[in-house]
C-alpha cells in the first residue's frame, strides 16, 4: 500500500490504534521508537503514520514494551505431550482425546506468542479438526498448517512397533506406505482430508522402538514420488531426518525442509545451501527433554544423537544454511517454544537473525507473504515483550500481550 493510502486508512473511522515504546523492524533489523500501529479488521493499515486517527474505535496502550510480529514455529505436535504414559496412548485413546489435548496446547502456544505453527504429524486427522475449530473461533490457538499423518515405512519411525501382529496394523491412509504406489496414495489421502503440508519420515528416529537412529527408511524413489505428488497439489514437504544418508537423499528428492538434521556432513550442508533447503533444528529439546520417562532404547538413542544434532546446528549456522525455527514442542512443554531462539544465539547467530528464523524465514518456508513483519497490508498478528530483544533474546520467553488477526488473545493486563 502506498504511503498516501496508508495515511488515508489511518484517518478512517473505526480503526484500532496500538501504542508502544518500541517496535522491531524485523527486515531492517532495527528498533523503531516510539511505535504506533493502526489496524483495520485483521490487517495492519498503517505504521507510524503522519496523521493519527482522530476517533479510533479503540486505543491499546502497551506502555514500555516492544511490538514484534507474531512468532512462527515450524515443528510442533499440539496433540501430544511427553510423559510416562505417552507410549501406549495410541491403543488406549481416541482421536477425540488427542483433539482435546490439542485444544489445551493450542491455547498455551498462542498465548506464548506463537500465532502460526506447522504441526507435523497427528493421528486420525485430529490435527485437521483442531485447525478447523481454531479457524471457526471455537477454541483459541495459532493458525495451523497441519500434516495429517506422517508418511513412513512399515515398521519405521511413523509406525507403531512392538505390538503383536494384527494389533494396530495400518496402511497408506494412516501414512504407512511401502513402494511408490502406496506413497502416492498416502499423499493423496492426507491432502483429501485437509493436510496443508506433507511430513515424511526419511530416517529412523529417537522416540520410537525401531533400530539405529538415523538409518534411512523411505527409499530415494519413494521420497521423489512423494515430493512430486505434493508439488502437483501445491503443498510443501518436510522431512524428519537424523542420519546423513537419509538427509542427503531427502534434499536431493526436493524436500523443502529437513527436520532435526542431526548428522550434517559437508556434502549435505553444501547441498542444502545450494538448493535453499531449510534446516528446522528443534535444538532446545536437548536441554529440556526428560530422559527419565523414556523407555531404555529411546533414552539410549537420545543420548547418542542429541550432541551430534547440536554440533550440526553450529556448523549449519556458520555455513549459512537457511534456518527456520522449529521446536518439536510436545517433547518438552508447550509454551516454552521461544527458548529455541536462545540456542541459536548461543551458537553464533545474532539476535536479529534468530528472530528472523521465527518470522521472515518461517514465512518463506510456509510459502506465505502475509505475516512475519509489521508492515502495511499484513495480518495483524502481533506480540509485545518487555525490553529490547536485540539486546536480550530471552525477553521473547516473556511475552506479555498477543493479538491474532486483530483480536487480543492475551491482554497485557492479565
Amino acid at each position: 500500500m502506498p504511503a498516501q493510502d496508508a495515511r488515508a486508512a489511518a484517518t478512517e473511522p473505526g480503526a484500532t490504534v496500538l501504542r508502544a515504546a518500541r517496535l522491531l523492524d524485523v527486515a531492517g533489523g532495527r528498533i523503531v521508537s516510539p511505535a504506533l500501529v493502526v489496524l483495520r479488521g485483521d490487517r495492519i493499515a498503517a505504521v507510524n503514520p503522519a496523521k493519527v486517527p482522530e476517533k479510533p474505535e479503540r486505543i491499546i496502550d502497551l506502555g514500555d514494551r516492544t511490538l514484534l510480529p507474531g512468532l512462527i514455529d515450524m515443528h510442533t505436535h499440539l496433540l501430544f505431550d511427553l510423559g510416562a504414559d505417552s507410549f501406549d496412548r495410541t491403543v488406549r485413546e481416541t482421536a477425540a482425546d488427542a483433539a482435546l489435548r490439542g485444544a489445551k496446547n493450542a491455547r498455551i502456544t498462542v498465548r506464548a506468542g506463537f500465532t502460526t505453527v506447522r504441526d507435523l504429524g497427528g493421528r486420525d486427522f485430529a490435527d485437521i479438526a483442531l485447525m478447523h475449530a481454531i479457524d471457526a473461533g471455537m477454541v483459541p490457538g495459532p493458525r495451523m498448517f497441519p500434516a495429517g499423518n506422517s508418511i513412513g515405512i512399515t515398521g519405521g519411525h511413523a509406525d507403531i512397533t512392538g505390538l503383536a501382529p494384527g494389533i494396530l496394523e495400518t496402511g497408506p491412509e494412516q501414512g504407512i506406505a511401502d513402494g511408490v504406489d502406496e506413497c502416492l496414495k498416502a499423499v493423496r489421502y492426507q491432502i483429501k482430508h485437509g493436510a496443508k503440508v506433507i511430513k515424511i519420515v526419511a530416517t529412523a528416529g529417537v522416540l520410537s522402538f525401531e533400530g539405529p537412529v538415523g538409518a534411512q527408511q523411505l527409499s530415494d524413489g519413494e521420497m521423489r514420488a512423494i515430493v512430486g505428488e505434493a508439488r502437483r497439489h501445491g503443498l510443501k514437504v518436510a522431512a524428519h531426518a537424523h542420519g546423513t544418508q537419509g538427509i542427503l537423499a531427502a534434499v536431493k528428492a526436493g524436500v523443502d525442509s529437513i527436520e532435526h538434521g542431526s548428522m550434517l556432513s559437508d556434502e549435505v550442508i553444501d547441498a542444502m545451501r545450494k538448493r535453499g533447503t531449510y534446516l528446522v533444528p528443534t535444538s532446545y529439546l536437548a536441554e529440556a527433554i526428560d530422559l527419565s520417562v523414556l523407555p531404555a532404547i529411546m533414552a539410549q538413542k537420545a543420548r547418542y544423537v542429541l550432541p551430534l544434532a547440536r554440533a550440526s546446528l553450529s556448523r549449519a549456522i556458520e555455513a549459512g544454511v537457511p534456518i527456520a525455527l522449529g521446536t518439536d514442542a510436545a517433547v518438552y512443554p508447550h509454551g516454552q517454544n521461544a527458548r529455541e531462539l536462545g540456542v541459536y544465539v548461543k551458537l553464533g547467530m545474532s539476535p536479529i537473525d534468530a528472530i528472523r528464523t521465527a518470522t521472515i524465514a518461517a514465512s518463506d518456508l510456509l510459502g506465505v507473504d502475509d505475516r512475519g513483519r509489521i508492515e502495511v497490508g499484513l495480518l495483524a498478528d502481533l506480540i509485545a515483550v518487555p525490553g529490547d530483544p536485540l539486546k536480550d533474546i530471552t525477553v521473547l520467553e516473556r511475552v506479555q500481550w498477543v493479538m491474532k488477526g486483530g483480536v487480543v488473545v492475551r491482554s497485557h493486563e492479565d
